[in-house]
């Protein structure tokens, strides 16, 4: 974890702590929503409006309802604990924007992975993208209503998921509820034996 600069006089007396968190999906999982749910300021956004051209290269199955959508990244700030601040960096879902997921991988010290279960595997290019970078990561399946449910054994198959990998639901509408992945990933930080920045 990074050590507060001088320049971020900001914060609260007593942060010491700044990590750097990505939370990474694919499109139209909540990204976007739980950035803004949390965010304790006003988040930045580079949502835009959906286009006929964009549609026609989207992924838009079954979201039909989707008018928007991130090109580049949504910024928020979250301060966790009395010592310890979050800055998010939500990335873009759509295979035509990848490349921005480099970049913002740049510096983070882990990520949060979002999963609609009614599209697992829409999610294993996020996962995929961590773990090369290797970049500690928990997993979050957000509710939808609409969503079919299953146990934590038969999601954890279907992810593929490590033991040690941390798998939380969460509504991400809610800001108690989207905060729960943000915990759960501190929490899993914080129990490695030793933790760096993806450079």
């Amino acid at each position: 974890m990074r050590s507060r600069s001088s320049e971020s006089h900001y914060l609260a007396p007593g942060i010491d702590q700044c990590v750097k968190i990505v939370v990474l999906g694919p499109f139209a999982v909540g990204k976007t929503t739980l950035v803004g749910a949390v965010s304790e300021i006003r988040p930045a956004s580079t949502e835009e409006r959906m286009t006929e051209a964009g549609k026609a290269v989207d992924t838009m199955r079954d979201l039909s309802d989707k008018t928007t959508t991130t090109v580049a990244l949504d910024f928020g700030r979250l301060t966790l604990t009395d010592d310890i601040v979050l800055y998010l960096f939500g990335g873009p879902g759509q295979p035509r924007f990848s490349f921005m997921i480099d970049e913002l991988i740049q510096g983070a010290l882990g990520g949060v992975v979002l999963v609609d279960t009614a599209r697992i595997t829409d999610s294993w290019d996020a996962m995929g993208r961590l773990e090369e970078a290797g970049l500690p990561y928990v997993v979050a399946v957000n509710t939808f209503h609409d969503s079919p449910t299953y146990g934590e054994a038969e999601l954890r198959r279907s992810l593929d998921l490590a033991p040690s990998t941390p798998l939380v639901e969460c509504d991400v509408r809610h800001r108690e509820s989207a905060k729960k992945p943000l915990i759960a990933l501190v929490s899993h930080l914080l129990s490695r034996p030793s933790l760096e920045p993806v450079s």
